[in-house]
């Protein structure tokens, strides 16, 4: 499942979208009897641990915007559907992918995936032969990642891709992260609308 809106919007919008079109589409596969849904997940839905911090599946959502909200519902969604109606559900927290095939700034030098590594990651989540709920980031095997998939490991996903072969053109150009942005998981979606204090933010 990819349809829905893919950047931070106001609730008016995300709300049809992936709130109520998220639900529609696992509540249309138990009716007809489809045995497994993939779902396209995001960082965004643990945005605001701190980047110091490896994270993996287990750790507790924290959204960083209403869109990574949405994602947190799906990831919910997903469960509760593997749970009560024995749907297999694999949702994967897709980092940065993008056209063109790069990354464009330093935090995607963690985040990136590149399109043969996302290929690769969906062709796992749909052709494993059992699973009843995972969840998964979608990020090429690069050097600076932050994000633990061995949990996972079974599923086979083996990145091949490495976003430091990008590191020092984006790094000559000097930009530097916003100072909220640079502290947390998911980057510049934290200081969007951001008036509360980093400091009590654990």
């Amino acid at each position: 499942h990819l349809a829905g809106v893919a950047f931070e919007d106001t609730w008016d919008k995300i709300l049809p979208m992936n709130i109520e079109g998220c639900y529609n589409v696992f509540e249309a596969a138990r009716r007809q009897g489809v045995q497994r849904v993939v779902f396209a997940s995001s960082n965004h839905a643990v945005g605001f641990h701190r980047r110091q911090r490896f994270i993996d599946d287990t750790v507790q959502p924290r959204p960083d915007s209403r869109y990574g909200v949405s994602k947190v519902f799906g990831e919910a969604v997903g469960r509760l559907y593997a749970d009560k109606y024995g749907l297999s559900v694999a949702c994967m927290r897709i980092g940065t992918f993008r056209t063109p095939d790069c990354p464009r700034e330093s935090r995607q030098l963690l985040s990136w995936i590149s399109h043969r590594d996302m290929v690769q990651l969906a062709r796992r989540c749909i052709d494993h032969p059992e699973y009843h709920f995972v969840v998964i980031y979608g990020v090429s095997n690069n050097l600076r990642n932050r994000w633990d998939n061995s949990n996972v490991a079974f599923l086979g996903y083996r990145p091949e891709d490495d976003s430091e072969k990008f590191a020092a053109d984006i790094l000559a150009e000097g930009k530097r992260e916003d100072e909220i942005a640079a502290q947390f998981h998911g980057g510049f979606f934290c200081p969007m609308e951001f008036v509360g204090s980093t400091d009590r933010i654990e």
